[in-house]
């Protein structure tokens, strides 16, 4: 493909509450075996884009951890392969990225050495399956400056913690609100963009220049009546998990078939770290109905309607409905939880009760952890 990726997985959101206490949004847990960010890496790996740059800052740890090998999404080629960047101490700058452009500000150097023409950016946090090579065919067609990769809202969809833009009939995006409280527009820009890389160096420098550092303030709207910017339209699912109710309601759309479906069974797969883990093991007595259960776990008691992860253990006597327990979580007899996620690593006494609201998810992080991620 003619295009280098980068996808932006250094940010971090209050909406996560205690979940982002640990690691970056990037590598939240999704659908009992994978991270957040291989949906993004396994899309450029099977629109054939050769060379990604990840660009990693708050809690990477894990996530750095995640991405220590590119094989995993088929990236560890001669011809381009995976980089991961963090902020950098130079004689010349002391900072951490302060916004989305000076990000790619920071790591031009990776822009200006590469050949292709284009520049295919995306953000890490976002869970669904997309041929960049359809985009970028429409971006070409359109004669666009920028492409905008957008999706049409749901009627419980929380409209301020997204970029929303109106289209013309043309296609054209005619206005861009950045996390409106109110607003007319109906699409959501999915944080998916098609540049010309030339073009997005020079609007980089220019905007660092004037001291602006976001790229969707700073640039997408700022520039949205002098650049040809058109959106394109995403018809399948699409969901960003950077708050907790979204999170926990993308774990829970996975309980569907028809989400398994598009992601698991239809080609192209999505890729991730695999882990040397026994498959799931189910003792007498253990019943579990509609529920994703990762390798490693030991089932004693009642799992409903839940995720959850690898190397997690359900006593005897235990009922858990309508959560997501997260990595190597260990849940002692009689224990109840209900409507909540549990936090990875986590000890849960016997005989506790943790109980939540199909409104107000419960996060459940007990202090006797037994080692840090």
């Amino acid at each position: 493909m003619r295009a280098i990726g980068i996808v932006l997985a250094g940010g971090n959101s209050k909406r996560m509450k205690e979940l982002s206490n640990k690691r970056a949004i990037a590598a939240m847990p999704i659908a009992g075996s994978y991270r957040s960010i291989d949906f993004a890496l396994s899309n450029m790996s099977n629109s054939h884009v050769q060379k990604v740059a990840v660009f990693t800052q708050y809690n990477s740890r894990s996530l750095n951890e995640h991405l220590s090998s590119s094989k995993w999404w088929d990236f560890g080629r001669k011809q381009g392969g995976l980089f991961v960047f963090t902020p950098t101490i130079t004689a010349e700058s002391s900072d951490w990225y302060r916004g989305t452009a000076d990000a790619l500000y920071q790591n031009l150097i990776f822009l200006k050495r590469s050949h292709e023409p284009y520049v295919i950016i995306c953000a890490g946090d976002g869970v669904y399956k997309l041929d960049y090579n359809k985009v970028l065919e429409y971006h070409i067609e359109k004669k666009a400056d920028i492409t905008v990769v957008c999706k049409k809202a749901n009627d419980t969809e929380d409209l301020t913690r997204f970029g929303m833009v109106s289209i013309n009939d043309d296609g054209r995006i005619v206005s861009f609100e950045e996390k409106p409280i109110v607003t007319d527009s109906v699409n959501i820009s999915c944080g998916i963009y098609i540049i010309r890389r030339r073009q997005l160096i020079e609007l980089i420098e220019r905007s660092i220049a004037e001291d602006r550092y976001d790229f969707v303030k700073d640039i997408l709207i700022r520039y949205k009546n002098l650049k040809r910017i058109y959106a394109y339209k995403l018809n399948t699912y699409w969901s960003n998990i950077a708050s907790v109710e979204s999170y926990y309601k993308t774990n829970m759309d996975f309980l569907k078939k028809e989400v398994r479906d598009h992601f698991f069974v239809e080609y192209p797969g999505i890729y991730s770290k695999v882990d040397d883990l026994p498959p799931a093991k189910y003792n007498p007595g253990a019943k579990v109905s509609n529920s994703l259960i990762a390798s490693g776990c030991i089932i004693n008691g009642t799992v409903e309607n839940s995720v959850l992860f690898n190397k997690s253990y359900v006593g005897n006597g235990c009922i858990i409905r309508n959560s997501v327990i997260l990595n190597d979580v260990y849940i002692g007899d009689n224990t109840v939880i209900e409507n909540c996620i549990v936090e990875s690593r986590d000890t849960i006494r016997a005989n506790s009760t943790y109980i939540g609201t199909a409104e107000q998810i419960k996060i459940v992080i007990e202090k006797n952890e037994r080692y840090t991620l």
